[in-house]
C-alpha cells in the first residue's frame, strides 16, 4: 500500500498551524491582561504624577490674583517672585517688659505737670528752700478738680500724711501701688473700696505741708514692691 507523501505533509502543516494559533491567542490574552492592569494602575495613581499630588492646583477655582478691570476684561496679575537671598531676616521680637507702660489713665482732668519725678537727683523746693528728692510728679489743676483712679484697684489706705497732706493709696496687684496726695477731701472713698479706672476718688487740694507754697496740684506717685518708680513710664504726661 502506498502512502501519499503530500497527504503526510498536509497533516504536519495543519498541526503546526493549530499550535501557532494557540500561542498567538495566549500571547494576545497576556498582552490584554497586562494593558488592563496598567490602565487600572494609571487611573488609581499615575506614577509620574504621584509626587505632584500635594502641589496640584484646583483649576476650577479662580486664582487669588484674578480680577476684572473697568472694561470688563479678565486680568491675571503676575505673581512676583522673591529670591531667597532677598528675603529679609525676621526681626527678633523685643523682650516683654514687666509692664507695657502707658497703660494708666491720666489722674487729673485738665491738669498739667509742673514738676517731674527726680529719682536720685535733687530738685529745689521753694517751700522748704532746699534741694530734696521728689518721688512723684506734681500735676497742677484748679482746686477741687477731679482726681481719678489711674487703674482699677482696691483702696488700701486713706490718711493725712504729715508732709504730703490728705493721701489715698490704691493697690493694683503685681506689687503696684499708686499714691494720690495733696488732696482736698478723704470722704469720697474708704479703705476696702474697689474702684475702676477713671473713677473719681477725691479732688485737687493744698493740704501738703511740704508743698504749701505751690499752686493747687496733685502729688502723684507710683510704687512697686516698696520702691518708687517714675510715673512717666506708665502715664502719658
Amino acid at each position: 500500500m502506498r502512502v501519499d507523501g503530500n497527504s503526510a505533509y498536509d497533516k504536519k502543516d495543519e498541526t503546526k498551524r493549530k499550535w501557532t494559533f494557540r500561542y498567538t491567542m495566549v500571547t494576545v490574552i497576556i498582552v490584554l491582561l497586562v494593558m488592563g492592569a496598567a490602565i487600572i494602575a494609571f487611573q488609581t495613581n499615575p506614577w509620574w504624577t504621584a509626587k505632584d499630588d500635594e502641589n496640584r492646583i484646583d483649576m476650577t477655582r479662580e486664582p487669588d490674583n484674578y480680577y476684572r478691570d473697568e472694561g470688563g476684561l479678565d486680568v491675571i496679575q503676575p505673581v512676583p517672585t522673591v529670591d531667597s537671598q532677598d528675603t529679609p531676616t525676621p526681626a527678633k521680637e523685643p523682650k516683654k517688659q514687666e509692664k507695657s507702660g502707658k497703660d494708666f489713665a491720666f489722674p487729673v482732668k485738665g491738669g498739667k505737670v509742673i514738676l517731674d519725678y527726680s529719682g536720685n537727683e535733687l530738685v529745689y523746693s521753694k517751700t522748704l528752700d532746699q534741694y530734696v528728692v521728689h518721688n512723684g510728679v506734681d500735676i497742677e489743676a484748679p482746686a477741687d478738680s477731679q482726681v481719678l483712679a489711674v487703674k482699677e484697684g482696691t483702696v488700701t489706705k486713706v490718711y493725712n500724711d504729715d508732709k504730703l497732706g490728705i493721701t489715698i493709696e490704691l493697690t493694683h496687684g503685681d506689687g503696684y501701688v499708686t499714691r494720690y496726695s495733696n488732696l482736698s477731701t478723704d470722704k469720697m472713698v474708704e479703705e476696702g473700696d474697689v474702684v475702676k479706672t477713671g473713677e473719681v476718688i477725691s479732688g485737687v487740694g493744698s493740704t501738703a505741708l511740704f508743698e504749701s507754697l505751690d499752686s493747687p496740684h496733685l502729688h502723684f506717685e507710683v510704687w512697686q514692691k516698696g520702691a518708687p518708680i517714675d510715673p512717666a513710664k506708665y502715664i502719658d504726661l
